[in-house]
């Protein structure tokens, strides 16, 4: 399995602490099955996004992993926050934030609100060639209550990434509900930890690939887990998708005489 949202690096942001931290993260993955991490530090206003520092830790990470015969392959990306700086950087230099610059982008929303004017960022991001990734939607409050507002997104080309840790309840019930409701209409095209330690944010995949195999499917676990995150990591194409459900026909706008009868009935 390939984790392409993780919080691996140490002090960089709220995620691993130490080094020691970061071998403890790196050896409980690789043990759970994943092989592949993409390291991917917060941007936003509390946290600087340094690529060069973020790289050279990455570079003295793997080296530790591999004296350790811990098997994982790192790569670097970022948990994009959606601020003006942010975005304008990102239109000067696609590769900065992207997945081993390679064009696919985590986008972090906070759990409450949309920032206006997504739907145009989005657009602009992919005229740049970045294909932006919208990450943990089933977390966000206003998205439960109105899934509706995710469906030009998706049928605009943005992809969805939803946290392992939802599918299995342990980011409440809410997004539980959410992550599977995703999951039933095949909106989703990853899974992912968003690890953050070894304790409440651990980076364990296996238990919430196994629950989408038995209940949605093995070919579409396979997806989520390995075939579309392997090309986010190489920056491929994305293989061909299972066909989504209720994308196009779900939340269209009834006409005046159906809403006549249902006020009627």
């Amino acid at each position: 399995m390939i984790d392409i949202h993780h919080h691996l690096l140490w002090d960089l942001d709220d995620g691993a602490p130490t080094v020691e931290t970061s071998v403890a993260m790196a050896r409980m993955a690789a043990d759970d099955g994943i092989t592949h991490i993409v390291c991917t530090p917060h941007a936003n206003g509390q946290y600087d996004y340094v690529p060069e520092v973020i790289d050279a830790k990455i570079t003295e990470l793997q080296h530790l992993l591999d004296k350790e015969q811990i098997a994982l392959k790192l790569g670097r990306g970022c948990d994009f926050h959606m601020s003006y700086d942010n975005i304008e950087q990102s239109q000067k230099e696609p590769t900065r934030f992207s997945i081993n610059g390679l064009g696919y982008l985590l986008v972090e929303i906070p759990d409450y609100g949309i920032p206006a004017g997504l739907t145009e960022v989005f657009y602009q991001m992919q005229i740049t060639g970045l294909t932006p990734i919208l990450t943990h939607p089933e977390r966000n409050r206003t998205l439960q209550g109105d899934q509706s507002r995710l469906l030009d997104w998706l049928r605009g080309g943005v992809l969805v990434q939803v946290t392992a840790g939802s599918v299995v309840g342990r980011m409440g019930k809410r997004a539980e509900k959410m992550a599977h409701e995703l999951l039933a209409n095949r909106w989703v095209n990853f899974l992912a930890t968003d690890a953050h330690n070894t304790t409440s944010r651990p980076p364990l995949m296996r238990e919430a690939f196994e629950a989408v195999a038995k209940k949605y499917g093995p070919d579409y676990a396979h997806l989520l887990c390995v075939s579309n995150p392997l090309a986010a990591f190489t920056g491929k194409p994305m293989p061909q998708q299972l066909e989504p459900l209720n994308l196009y026909e779900k939340f269209k706008e009834k006409n005046w005489w159906q809403r006549l009868m249902e006020r009627m009935g």
